[in-house]
């Protein structure tokens, strides 16, 4: 029996990226899935997955409005009975100086990034009380809590506190629920591509190819790396792990300079 056999889990942000990556190993691991995003991609990987024997539906939902957070979490529990597991993936990032981004940029990042964790943890955790099981995976960042780099103010501080969310929410609702956060580096994902854009527009290869030079691994992560620690997360291999954060980023957070030694 698969890890994940006869758990249905709700995943954010699932139409690409992380998301995707994550709703193909969960996929693998046997959970039933609930695919959450506002665009359309999602019911087309939600049938690819359906071609591949999985049980999977496809939600519209955006993070930020409470009523559409509400609205999918009944429609999962409608196709599979319960929500089992929740991975609060869904995210943004737009560049810019400080003290150049607008009111907008920021409260972009707050609302999606932050209120969108916020809502919906609410929405699943009466359920999970009830039940007295469940599992909270939150996508925070190594960017935030860890490093910064310029041009990253609204999304580091959205990003770090998804860490504090996480400890609260693992505090207040144990023994029955775990709560934990997931900080990936450079994942190879059509946000960090944009970045990449938004960085060097003429030459966005460039930046994609510094950022690897720079990793101890010498590579981005496959989206599916990151899937596959969700995954345990989500499992009951991870019963006794609550309230911590797990790096997942190729060692990238490990140099202390990039001369020293060399």
């Amino acid at each position: 029996m698969a890890k994940l056999t006869g758990k249905t889990a709700l995943i954010t942000g699932a139409s690409k990226g992380i998301g995707e990556g994550i709703a193909r190993v969960f996929a693998k691991h046997g959970a039933n899935l609930v695919l959450a995003a506002r665009g359309e991609e999602t019911e087309q990987l939600a049938a690819a997955l359906r071609a591949e024997g999985a049980n999977a539906i496809a939600v519209r939902m955006d993070v930020a409005d409470m009523d559409s957070v509400q609205a999918g979490v009944k429609a999962g529990c409608e196709a599979f009975g319960q929500i089992d597991i929740l991975v609060s993936n869904a995210g943004v990032c737009r560049l810019g100086g400080f003290l150049e981004q607008s009111d907008a940029d920021r409260d972009l990042h707050l609302d999606i990034n932050v209120k969108g964790a916020w809502n919906t943890c609410k929405a699943v955790l009466p359920g999970m009380v009830e039940r007295k099981e469940g599992k909270i995976v939150i996508m925070s960042s190594v960017t935030g809590d860890m490093v910064a780099d310029p041009g990253e103010a609204a999304y580091a501080m959205s990003k770090a506190a998804l860490v504090g969310l996480t400890k609260a929410l693992a505090r207040e609702f144990a023994p029955y629920v775990n709560v934990n956060a997931i900080c990936p580096g450079y994942v190879l994902t059509p946000m960090v591509q944009g970045m990449a854009r938004q960085s060097c527009p003429e030459n966005p290869q460039s930046v994609i190819d510094g950022i690897a030079a720079a990793i101890p691994l010498g590579r981005l992560a496959d989206p599916c790396e990151v899937g596959e620690l969700a995954a345990f997360l989500a499992s009951s291999e991870a019963s006794y792990l609550t309230g911590a954060q797990f790096v997942v980023d190729g060692g990238s957070t490990l140099p202390e300079t990039s001369t020293m030694g060399t």
